[in-house]
């Protein structure tokens, strides 16, 4: 069996075909169940973020995981495989293992450490127990992945400043604006993302000095709870136009599977205020905002590839914490091997010494008969003297085993093993 990561990433694929891509959390339990019913996958973990989807799984034959993978995407997306198959990355086994840690250490995203992706690793997994999709392989190498994960933003600086789509999007922003005094901000989502983004609106600094955060969800509630916590106002979907009409920036980041805005309603809106400009920043994957109301005279639509270079900038001058964090992951990657491998050859080795001790049994019992004369502490020496001789035996080939596991030669041994002791 292999650990495969088979995926695509705001690296690989245009916007547009990672949007298609993209599993959200609603659709993710009949995902896994898709994935892991398939004829060579044992185990699954599903990661959809808004920079990748990713599937992780331990694979049965190599070639066979890839093409039931590479199925389910085509099918999960209404895509023939030859339209993204070449965007495909594949890892496995070491490979897999260390891209995972890079992905829950920061390095795989847009934002270099933001602290998102960790939660999101967590959930992606936590997911996949509970559609019984995680099995003892998958749990092993994602609770690793978590402890590096934390060790990377706690060990090293890959975290400090920006950390965080939520709070770029905010910083690009304040770029574009020259500052967010007097002016008047909608945010258009209430979950993990839209919450990011007004708190950093709220945390001051660069970003103080608003006057006015309006907060619009699909869930009133949370719209209300959100706004109250920052001293802003929540309002209705349906007095969103409106909203726009008055507003110097929209930040939006929901979760929604269609688009909140199309290029008629910001032509409509943009008329009502005259041309005025607008800066909207859209960090939602699938896009909140159509994307060709770019084109909207007044208009200034930023999206998560303006980020991505927004963020590289902060990117190139980080680049001692991303080799703090590489040296990191190449030692956890090291330790993982040791201990995946330890767990992997476990069961041969007592296989191994189940049969030597049986038929060390079975000799003494056939040979009971003619030791039936000897005193209690006589059967008692020979008792020792023949699991001595089993222990010492065996004790090379245990050493070499656990020597070579996780290695070609291991598995050799290995096989070997297992023709000679009938294992």
């Amino acid at each position: 069996m292999s650990l495969v990561v088979i995926g695509l990433n705001h690296r690989t694929v245009p916007l547009d075909l990672l949007e298609r891509m993209t599993i959200d959390d609603a659709r993710l339990p009949k995902a896994l169940g898709d994935v892991v019913s398939r004829e060579h996958v044992s185990e699954a973990v599903v990661l959809s973020t808004c920079n990748r989807t990713e599937i992780y799984v331990v694979a049965e034959k190599f070639h066979g995981a890839y093409a039931d993978v590479r199925n389910f995407l085509a099918e999960m997306a209404y895509l023939a495989p030859e339209t993204f198959a070449d965007h495909l990355y594949v890892h496995y086994d070491a490979q897999a293992v260390s891209h995972l840690f890079g992905v829950a250490a920061g390095l795989d995203s847009a934002v270099i450490g933001e602290a998102e992706i960790l939660g999101q690793v967590r959930t992606a997994w936590e997911i996949a127990q509970d559609e019984n999709a995680a099995g003892t392989s998958l749990n092993l190498l994602f609770r690793h992945a978590i402890e590096v994960g934390k060790r990377a933003r706690t060990d090293t600086a890959i975290s400090r400043n920006i950390v965080s789509v939520s709070t770029a999007a905010v910083a690009m922003a304040v770029e574009r604006l020259g500052g967010l005094d007097g002016r008047r901000v909608l945010v258009l989502g209430a979950g993990d993302m839209g919450e990011g983004m007004v708190r950093a609106i709220a945390g001051g600094g660069r970003a103080g000095g608003v006057v006015d955060v309006r907060i619009a969800n699909r869930t009133w509630e949370r719209s209300v709870a959100l706004a109250a916590q920052v001293g802003g106002s929540a309002i209705r979907l349906a007095e969103l136009n409106d909203a726009l009409a008055e507003v110097d920036l929209l930040l939006t980041g929901t979760g929604a599977n269609s688009m909140m805005l199309e290029h008629s309603d910001l032509d409509r809106i943009m008329r009502a205020r005259d041309h005025r400009p607008l800066l909207i920043v859209d960090v939602a994957v699938p896009r909140d905002v159509d994307p060709s109301a770019a084109d909207v005279e007044g208009v200034t639509l930023l999206d998560m590839d303006d980020l991505r270079a927004f963020a590289e900038v902060g990117r190139q001058g980080r680049q001692r914490e991303v080799a703090a964090v590489r040296a990191l992951i190449d030692r956890e990657l090291e330790r993982f091997v040791a201990v995946s491998s330890a767990r992997e050859v476990a069961p041969l080795v007592s296989s191994l010494h189940d049969r030597g001790e049986t038929i060390r049994r079975a000799e003494l019992d056939r040979f009971r008969a003619k030791l039936a004369s000897l005193e209690p502490a006589q059967l008692e020496a020979v008792e020792g003297l023949t699991k001595g001789i089993v222990a010492k035996l065996l004790h090379e080939p245990t050493v070499g085993l656990k020597d070579a596991a996780g290695s070609p030669k291991g598995e050799r041994l290995a096989d070997a093993l297992r023709d000679l002791f009938d294992l």
